[in-house]
């Protein structure tokens, strides 16, 4: 398991490179790449900040990948989520899953996502013509993660 926050981007195709490097039981790879939009709610966003709680951000991640391991029959899993500046078309977000086999890798991976939204310690503003705004979190995220509840 590799958690990451930092500022600096990443390759992606490293990244999946690394991840599976000579391990020949890996059947799938799962995963998500999120990237900053130029518009949120209807307004045009030119660039987002991004904030965690150094420390408690990457425990917050870790706990979550392990429950995902509890839960599925995977391998291993990277995440990689990126704090600072950042405009739009920047990657945010890596999340990705290796496994024997997709189902188990997309289910993971979604579940990884699903709870780093709501459960990790990360504040968003962003930069919009009538200034700087906080970003909410969103009802959908929530209900997202309330559909892994046991």
């Amino acid at each position: 398991m590799a958690i990451r926050v930092q500022q600096e981007d990443f390759d992606l195709g490293a990244e999946l490179l690394a991840l599976r490097q000579d391990n020949p039981k890996i059947g799938a790879i799962a995963s998500f790449l999120g990237l900053v939009r130029d518009i949120n709610e209807g307004d045009a966003v030119a660039g987002m900040s991004l904030e965690h709680y150094p420390g408690m951000t990457e425990k917050a991640l870790e706990r979550i990948v392990e429950q995902a391991k509890a839960r599925w029959d995977i391998f291993d899993a990277l995440v990689i989520h990126r704090v600072g500046d950042l405009q739009p078309t920047d990657q945010i977000v890596l999340v990705a899953v290796t496994s024997a086999h997709r189902g188990e890798a997309f289910a993971a991976c979604e579940f990884i996502m699903d709870y780093l939204k709501t459960e990790a310690p990360f504040w968003k503003r962003e930069q919009t013509s009538s200034g700087a705004r906080w970003v909410d979190a969103r009802e959908s995220d929530e209900n997202a993660a309330k559909r892994w509840e046991k």
